[in-house]
């Protein structure tokens, strides 16, 4: 993979010129927030016009550039900010771009997580990156041991994919507020046990609905077109019925793929 973007690659014009949007009635200052390991992290920030009026004169004020909506629009190859001239995309470029050559540390890491099953493993990661707007089956790391590097695996995606990935709990399954986790292409669970059995099914219904109704806090619900995957790490119980104390080598928990089959 090539090196992460520079901070200077980030800059959304050349001198570091504020950059503002608006988006239905509201108004947005771009930012680059910088972040530990050098790069920098793309944010919409609510801004008031009355602000970019005194900042920057009416005639910038004027001039920023409006769009009809947001839209989370996948596309890892060439990622597009705008789509269709009207609406503001919320999917992050990648970080890192792969390149043609040799990558054993992450071959190690494929098949220890994977073992036999590891050309499964690399054609589910090929389909995100190649096909991330398909609907792929909900992948669960399960070990009866600690330290066995399922949570490597859900950080190595989180580097690969960046803003896309989240890490989601409990909480944030059972809050009726889902707005910074529904549009993302992958929702990482790092040891869940599901304790309401509508938990499991509400992840059930992301990994298979195509549209989601998304809800902000103080804002109406919107129905968005969904393309997130899940990786789970846990044991299987409490989650798609099934009860049984996996093995490691059972990665892809058939049981759980089945019922992701049906």
């Amino acid at each position: 993979m090539t090196a992460p973007q520079s901070a200077n690659q980030y800059s959304p014009q050349e001198g570091n010129t504020d950059l503002y949007i608006r988006v239905r009635t509201d108004y947005y200052k771009i930012v680059y927030k910088p972040m530990t390991d050098g790069t920098r992290a793309k944010q919409l920030i609510r801004w008031k016009y009355s602000t970019i009026k005194k900042d920057h004169g009416q005639e910038v004020a004027e001039n920023v550039p409006c769009y009809d909506d947001f839209i989370i629009f996948p596309d890892n190859v060439h990622t597009k900010q705008v789509v269709d001239g009207k609406f503001w995309n919320l999917y992050h470029p990648m970080k890192y771009q792969p390149e043609q050559g040799e990558f054993p540390n992450i071959d190690k890491l494929m098949q220890h997580i994977f073992g036999d099953q590891k050309e499964l493993g690399y054609d589910y990661l090929q389909l995100l990156y190649l096909q991330p707007r398909q609907k792929l089956p909900i992948i669960v790391l399960v070990s009866r041991e600690r330290n066995t590097g399922k949570s490597t695996f859900m950080h190595f995606l989180h580097l690969w994919f960046g803003d896309n990935v989240t890490f989601n709990t409990n909480e944030d399954f059972g809050s009726q507020f889902n707005a910074d986790w529904a549009g993302m292409l992958l929702i990482c669970v790092d040891e869940a046990l599901l304790s309401k059995r509508e938990y499991s099914e509400r992840i059930k219904n992301l990994s298979t609905a195509r549209f989601y109704k998304i809800e902000s806090k103080g804002k109406d619900k919107v129905q968005q077109e969904l393309s997130c995957k899940r990786e789970q790490k846990q044991t299987c119980l409490h989650f798609a019925e099934c009860s049984r104390q996996c093995s490691f080598g059972t990665i892809l928990c058939q049981v759980c793929l089945l019922q992701q089959q049906r």
